[in-house]
């Protein structure tokens, strides 16, 4: 009698175990359907972003983009802004990590300037990500909580490593003047301009965004001091 109570209960056990691991393995296909579905709309809001504009598109258009209804959308993110803010992150984020972790770490100035170009080029002129850059920059006047979000998730941390950059420069006589740690911005000033080219004149006369960096440097640096 023992036995059969002892077989049952492994029988029950182990039927248990099977019935969780089923859960578990249905529970991951739902989350990998859910996270596939959120990609799929972040895809379809970059494009719709990208060919409307912020303020021009809809949120009807993107569920046509994504392939799904529009109620879904609101699944995954409150209202159009929201929608936006997580495309701007998602692009963007990754690539601020790589930048401001470049310009922590203690190396040449020109070193720097190697990987940032190499950084820009790959990463953001030679993807998709210039086009979030993009509307950022049309957009942003018109809608101040965008602007707002984007200077605090991205461009001001950028700023500050670039400044920590400069001025451990100075200590090393990279540089004899502070006008880098007062205008970063001079750094990234090509970059912005490139952007803009790319979508207005490159059917005109093509950049070759590596050189352009590379010869703003050379006139910015020269042998390596700022005169």
């Amino acid at each position: 009698m023992a036995r059969n109570t002892k077989t049952k209960e492994t029988v029950s056990t182990a039927k248990g175990q099977v019935e969780k691991a089923g859960s578990l393995n249905e529970g991951g296909a739902r989350a990998k359907r859910a996270a596939e579905r959120r990609a799929a709309i972040l895809h379809a809001a970059l494009e719709e972003f990208a060919a409307s504009g912020y303020a021009a598109a809809r949120l009807d258009d993107v569920a046509k983009r994504a392939g799904v209804a529009k109620g879904t959308i609101y699944l995954y993110f409150a209202d159009k802004e929201t929608l936006f803010r997580e495309l701007i992150h998602m692009e963007l984020t990754p690539v601020v990590g790589v930048l401001i972790h470049a310009a922590q770490t203690d190396v040449p100035l020109r070193a720097f300037t190697s990987q940032l170009i190499e950084v820009f080029v790959r990463e953001v002129f030679g993807t998709r990500r210039r086009d979030v850059i993009r509307l950022i920059i049309t957009e942003g006047p018109r809608f101040p909580t965008i602007a707002e979000f984007y200077y605090r998730d991205v461009v001001g941390p950028v700023l500050e490593a670039v400044r920590g950059l400069m001025r451990r420069a100075i200590e090393r006589g990279e540089l004899k003047s502070d006008v880098l740690v007062r205008f970063p911005q001079l750094i990234v000033s090509p970059a912005i301009v490139a952007i803009f080219w790319n979508g207005l004149f490159d059917r005109f006369e093509p950049l070759d965004l590596r050189a352009l960096l590379q010869a703003h440097f050379d006139i910015l640096f020269g042998d390596g001091r700022l005169s």
